[in-house]
């Protein structure tokens, strides 16, 4: 506060102009889908939104956090593990069977398979908020493709670049260690290999939403970046990458594509994304896929509902992060409670993400929560409830001035042989006053995420 306070209106300007020089000096894009002039697809890169006023958590919260995060993903595994094997959960009443055998992202092909140290969720994004009580709750899991970090990593860079003397002041903690923790977690998944494990990045292409985060993975990692048409399947069950010096093989492959596209002999036959035969090298245990096809079956909203029941269960422990209530329109209480509430409530689809599909219901008009109502009707277990959360702000520069917005925050953990957090992560924020959504996609922008502690050398404790 004393350094911006310290700041002209014009050297706040030029600070900001200095951060927007840097974003496209490095290339840092995001795409958004729309329609065009005719009403056809259309998408337009974008430079990416960000403040330049940092948002700051106490280290000591953090670390509470961190464990909450680990208990949260253990459990997360344990249960994907089971669905798969024992299916425990359903015998004993954990989770109905519908909601398991019925998820679209169930996969019977993943039946009986056993991953590397039991683990299908590798890197998962949490989303987090605060209520009005200053608790962290955790909003929803991000299990099988999560997008964000590199963002998360280059905000950081551009702080430095704009504020370098806040860096030599305060006792940030650093997240520049991500692409070596993610490397060392993709590695750990590699079986029988006494040399360094290959490992590559599967991306769709450059028309991907996210394709700037998978170059820029591989990059940082010294990964090969692939396409599909740039691995096969060889009869021996070992996938191969065709490389100018011939072909070599891949260990390990850390997949940006979804289940359905990845394999056009096992999955979708019209998929040109993916590689015939990965399915059959994975279930032979000669490549190891991050993260594992079939996790999604607990990235679902209405899954999510039963996590802290899963960590009693699994765990045997209390949950170190509670949940946002959720109300499940699949039971019959809980939909007619929705239904008659539905102006106060935001409903959200079980399976959507980037703030698609959603009812904000006190801001929905009255046309807008009678759709809902009939949708949920039709298929209700597609819809969950939650209440209308005050998302905490944070100061935000805003056309010269600094303003409270809305914002969420996503770390990254990582699970391999070791576990690993982030420390921070990526922090969306509303960009328009007053709205609650802080999807890229949906306008919202980002912060730098500072973990700090409480002394700095300027003021010893």
């Amino acid at each position: 506060m004393r350094v911006f306070a310290g700041l002209s209106a014009e050297e706040l300007a030029e600070r900001k102009a200095a951060a927007e020089v840097a974003i496209r000096a490095m290339g840092i894009t995001f795409t958004v889908y729309s329609e065009d002039e005719d009403g056809g697809p259309a998408q337009i890169d974008r430079e990416w939104p960000f403040d330049i006023v940092p948002r700051l958590v106490l280290k000591h919260e953090w670390d509470e956090v961190a464990r909450g995060l680990k208990q949260r993903v253990k459990a997360l595994n344990a249960f994907i593990d089971d669905v798969y094997h024992d299916q425990r959960a359903i015998r004993d009443g954990l989770v109905p069977e519908d909601h398991i055998l019925k998820s679209r992202e169930f996969r019977q092909e993943c039946i009986g398979i056993d991953p590397p140290h039991g683990v299908w969720s590798h890197v998962c994004g949490t989303d987090l908020v605060r209520d009005e009580n200053g608790r962290f709750l955790v909003l929803e899991d991000n299990l099988r493709v999560p997008s964000g970090v590199s963002y998360m990593l280059e905000n950081r860079a551009v702080m430095k670049r704009v504020f370098p003397e806040l860096f030599e002041d305060y006792i940030i903690h650093p997240v520049d260690d991500y692409p070596l923790a993610l490397a060392a977690c993709l590695r750990s998944l590699a079986r029988g290999q006494d040399t360094m494990p290959v490992v590559a990045v599967l991306t769709p292409g450059i028309y991907n939403s996210a394709y700037f985060e998978h170059a820029y993975l591989a990059q940082t990692m010294a990964a090969e970046l692939v396409e599909g048409p740039d691995l096969f399947v060889a009869d021996d069950d070992c996938v191969y990458m065709k490389t100018i010096a011939g072909v070599q093989r891949v260990d390990v492959i850390y997949r940006r594509i979804d289940d359905l596209f990845m394999d056009p002999e096992t999955f979708r036959e019209d998929s040109i994304l993916g590689v015939p035969g990965l399915m059959r090298a994975w279930r032979a245990g000669n490549v190891a896929l991050a993260n594992a096809p079939g996790c999604g079956v607990a990235d679902d909203k209405v899954i999510y509902s039963y996590v802290p029941d899963m960590i009693r269960y699994y765990l045997a422990e209390e949950p170190l992060l509670a949940n946002v209530p959720t109300y499940r329109c699949v039971e019959k209480q809980h939909r007619d409670f929705v239904l008659d509430n539905l102006d106060k409530l935001v409903v959200k689809p079980a399976n959507e993400s980037g703030g698609y599909g959603l009812l904000m219901g006190p801001m929905a008009t009255h046309a807008e929560r009678d759709a809902f109502a009939r949708s949920i009707r039709a298929n209700p277990r597609n819809y969950v409830a939650q209440p209308m959360i005050s998302l905490s702000t944070a100061p935000t520069l805003t056309d010269g001035r600094v303003e409270a917005r809305h914002l969420d925050l996503r770390p990254f953990i990582l699970s391999g042989a070791d576990t690993y957090v982030t420390t921070g992560g990526l922090t969306r924020v509303a960009m328009r006053k007053g709205s609650m959504v802080v999807n890229s996609s949906q306008g919202g922008g980002s912060k730098d995420t500072w973990v700090v502690e409480p002394a700095t050398k300027e003021q010893p404790a």
